[in-house]
């Protein structure tokens, strides 16, 4: 077990922050009801959320993916469960010990603060990182709390560049000068880390890659057109999916989202819309209804004239994928999308946003986006 945070390095309870002491409390309560099973003599257990297709259900009048009530019990005194039982308790430790001192660390950092050979045994607590990870999840899940709230982020992976100045963690930054690189957003972009202060932008473009992102922020699209540009490394991360939550919602800024031609831009698109399969106990914290789908369309390898050259063969595992897409229950009753796709599989060849540049370097952003933008010529 990990040891004791020392005294001199940790905060009382009453001096945490509103959400800390909100997610202790949680954790507390979790140990809470184990060491009352183990007074009462009883088989001290869990209830862990299913995180699967069969425990998702898409709920129409939010427009969000949601979780169901199916749980999958995890007891101490079960051989086949003892140990994923500890490990969920271990790594909750693990949290309550960086709320407790105010620290944070990275998914790789916690699962080192938690390994160990465990006492009179050859047994070590996490063999592999693979093992720590789902139960941070499932920790997640069971408390119904974000991983940044329990003090444990992922690497960066996404930046933003517009008229916008935020607070982070106090220092001031102005993301109309932050150069070609612009700002790296955070894994932990709450509140009380990143505030808003000022923001002169009209709407969100987000473009799935660092390099399309980079050819709209050398062109300055952003300042020509008053928006925030972003991007997500191509899956977005969870900090990156928050971000964009947070602007749309505290700052009313439209989204609109302009990814690949292919099956995985309309699951990326998917998941910053409806949010994600996996992570669906966290829809309502990150997913962005609202949001449009801007393009690359099907379509446009005809009304941009594009040259063969730029053709990429679906694959097998695409025409499933893309098959598996449109029917998700979010998709199957929206008849543009159904077109969309099924136009996609009949030219039997997918597009990147770069191909774009086959016509013009800079005509992705002084052509294509201006006029779809113009035009209200997007997917809902």
């Amino acid at each position: 077990m990990p040891s004791k945070p020392k005294r001199s390095s940790s905060k009382s309870a009453s001096k945490l922050p509103a959400v800390d002491l909100k997610t202790r409390k949680l954790i507390v309560g979790l140990a809470d009801g184990v060491a009352t099973a183990a007074e009462r003599r009883r088989d001290p257990w869990l209830d862990i959320p299913t995180r699967s297709l069969s425990n998702v259900r898409f709920n129409k009048a939010r427009k969000i993916i949601e979780m169901g009530g199916q749980k999958n019990r995890r007891q101490l005194f079960n051989l086949s469960q003892a140990k994923s039982y500890m490990q969920t308790l271990l790594v909750a430790t693990g949290c309550k010990q960086l709320i407790d001192q105010q620290k944070t660390t990275s998914i790789r950092g916690l699962y080192y603060l938690l390994k160990h050979t465990i006492e009179g045994t050859r047994e070590e607590t996490f063999a592999t990182q693979d093992e720590c990870d789902p139960i941070i999840e499932d920790l997640e899940v069971t408390l119904e709390s974000l991983r940044e709230e329990l003090h444990v982020y992922a690497s960066n992976r996404g930046g933003m560049v517009g008229p916008i100045t935020l607070i982070d963690s106090g220092d001031e930054i102005d993301c109309s000068r932050m150069g070609s690189g612009g700002y790296s957003i955070p894994s932990i972009v709450e509140a009380d880390i990143i505030k808003f202060k000022s923001c002169d932008a009209k709407f969100i473009l987000h473009v799935e890659k660092d390099t399309v992102w980079r050819r709209f922020n050398e062109d300055k699209f952003w300042r020509k057109h008053s928006c925030l540009l972003t991007h997500g490394g191509g899956q977005p991360p969870r900090g990156v999916r928050r971000m964009l939550y947070r602007l749309h919602h505290e700052l009313k800024l439209p989204v609109y989202c302009l990814l690949d031609n292919d099956p995985w831009g309309y699951y990326i698109y998917s998941v910053l819309k409806q949010g994600s399969i996996n992570l669906a106990y966290e829809s309502k914290r990150m997913a962005i209804p609202e949001a449009r789908f801007l393009g690359l369309r099907s379509r446009d390898y005809d009304r941009c004239k594009l040259s063969p050259s730029v053709q990429i063969a679906l694959s097998d595992a695409d025409i499933k994928r893309a098959k598996q897409i449109a029917a998700y229950p979010w998709f199957a009753a929206k008849k543009a999308w159904q077109k969309e796709i099924a136009t996609m599989l009949s030219n039997g060849f997918k597009l990147e946003v770069e191909a774009l540049i086959s016509k013009d370097i800079s005509y992705v952003t002084d052509t294509y986006t201006p006029e779809r933008l113009a035009a209200g010529d997007w997917l809902d």
